[in-house]
């Protein structure tokens, strides 16, 4: 079965499939080494990591696609792709669809806000038309080339215009083709419980860890009803921790011991790289 298909397959089954977010090859390597089912190409983490920027539309399209193309490379689970706006009208977001099937994407999300687009759980943000998104999802749709790519249409009205709001924009995206749903910020847990309840196609929960969201066990988001359960940047904060430790210990004794359990040992990095079958690649060519 192609990534594409498994992902539909997990995504329908709406038993609230966890999905870390993913911000380099090496990250999506540890992502599907420690056993999960499928990553998400963070748009936000490959801001912060990339740049050292914050999430607010400083991204362009050759960098997540580079990065997808690079992630598929690496790993061999399926792929939901961060496209933020689409990166312009819907001319673009059909460019944007045809680059990122290419790279490898097997789902590509799309968001309504206007550009330069922001962090869901900033404040500020602003959405363009319903009309206009509306359009977006469409292109979107017809510019796929394999019949199995996911499009994900995400929607952050809930922030400007309210839940009912982005209920029903998110019902339009549907009804324009989208495969899953997103909506985006919500506040309330009376909100999380009511969205399996009001939109019939799959959905996205977003768990932003000190975001505006509650947070839930995604054990209880799948009995609500939910495909997948997103943490896009688990891994990332926890890779700055984990540095911000490390280095504080260097720099105040001067030295990491790879007993310290502050670092990964040389042996664990070498594996999670594939050292072991590149060696025998180089023997067998050699």
């Amino acid at each position: 079965m192609s990534t594409r298909k498994q992902l539909k397959s997990l995504a329908e089954a709406r038993r609230g499939l966890l999905v870390p977010g993913a911000f380099n090859a090496l990250s999506a390597k540890v992502v599907e080494d420690l056993g999960f089912e499928a990553i998400y190409v963070t748009g936000a983490g490959v801001t912060n990591m990339w740049f050292g920027m914050p999430d607010q539309g400083f991204m362009g399209l050759a960098e997540i696609a580079d990065h997808t193309a690079r992630i598929r490379d690496a790993v061999s689970v399926p792929l939901i792709v961060d496209a933020d706006t689409g990166f312009g009208n819907a001319l673009n977001v059909r460019h944007t669809v045809r680059t990122l099937e290419r790279a490898g994407a097997d789902c590509i999300q799309f968001e309504d806000q206007v550009a330069p687009k922001r962090c869901g759980h900033f404040s500020g943000k602003e959405v363009i038309s319903t009309e206009e998104a509306v359009s977006k999802i469409k292109a979107a749709v017809d510019a796929r080339q394999d019949a199995d790519l996911m499009i994900m249409a995400r929607t952050d009205a809930a922030a400007v215009h309210g839940f009912e709001a982005a209920v029903e924009r998110a019902q339009k995206f549907a009804e324009a083709g989208a495969d899953i749903l997103f909506v985006e910020a919500v506040t309330t847990a009376d909100q999380i419980r009511a969205l399996p309840q009001r939109l019939a196609k799959p959905q996205l929960m977003n768990m932003v860890i000190g975001g505006k969201t509650p947070i839930f066990n995604a054990t209880d988001l799948g009995a609500l009803g939910y495909g997948i359960v997103l943490y896009a940047n688990a891994a990332l904060q926890g890779a700055v921790a984990g540095m911000q430790k490390a280095l504080t210990v260097l720099r105040d004794e001067k030295q990491v011991l790879e007993a310290s359990g502050l670092v990964a040992t040389f042996a664990e990095r070498q594996r999670l790289v594939g050292k072991p079958e590149w060696d025998a690649l180089e023997k067998r060519y050699t």
